[in-house]
């Protein structure tokens, strides 16, 4: 399969998984024991969608962890800052349900679409997004979001009304509620889940 090819498999599946989910739970750089407390706390504040990067492989064990809590909690894990088909592949052998990138790269979106791995594609721009768009992808990860601002999840909507943005670094449940009222179907918070205070924000963002 080769970049210029349609993924059919991404679309009907973020459909499905973010249905009453506006937020997904990132969790970066942390060790296995760690992760997984933190995905518990996610899944008991109805925080369902869990992102572990693997920026190295060193974050494969926090990764594999992850995936075992969320087998038994009936939950689904993803691998987040997949940015080569090499990574793509190892992911997919783990069982993660899906894959996260910070950009739009063709030959990982083509692998995961080879191996039938829903990608979430970054983008930063309205060129970034067309390319995404044409190749199947209309749910984006829309990064860095904090940087680019819920002006510009407005404006890039306007020409773009199907995508589907997932808002995505420096989101917290300060600023959580902007994106979503922009506009963007979900938001992705990391360290506010080790925050009491957010933690209940995040809570009632999910009971909406």
């Amino acid at each position: 399969m080769n970049g210029a090819e349609v993924d059919t498999h991404s679309t009907p599946f973020f459909d499905t998984l973010f249905t009453d989910q506006p937020v997904m739970a990132i969790l970066r750089g942390l060790p296995p024991a760690q992760t997984v407390e933190l995905c518990q706390r996610a899944w008991d504040i109805g925080v369902d969608v869990v992102e572990v990067p693997v920026q190295s492989t060193d974050a494969l064990p926090s990764l594999h962890a992850a995936l075992a809590a969320g087998r038994d909690r009936g939950r689904p894990v993803g691998a987040g800052t997949v940015v080569t088909p090499e990574q793509a592949r190892s992911v997919h052998e783990a069982g993660a349900a899906f894959t996260v990138a910070p950009g739009y790269d063709p030959q990982v979106a083509a692998e995961c679409a080879t191996l039938g791995l829903p990608h979430l594609p970054g983008v930063a721009t309205s060129s970034e997004i067309n390319q995404a768009l044409r190749t199947g992808h209309t749910w984006l990860k829309a990064f860095p979001a904090a940087q680019l601002g819920a002006g510009w999840i407005r404006a890039q909507l306007a020409p773009f009304p199907t995508v589907r943005f997932v808002a995505t670094g420096g989101v917290d449940a300060d600023n959580a509620a902007d994106f979503l009222h922009a506009g963007c179907r979900v938001v992705a918070v990391g360290s506010a889940l080790q925050d009491p205070r957010q933690l209940e924000l995040l809570a009632r963002l999910t009971r909406k």
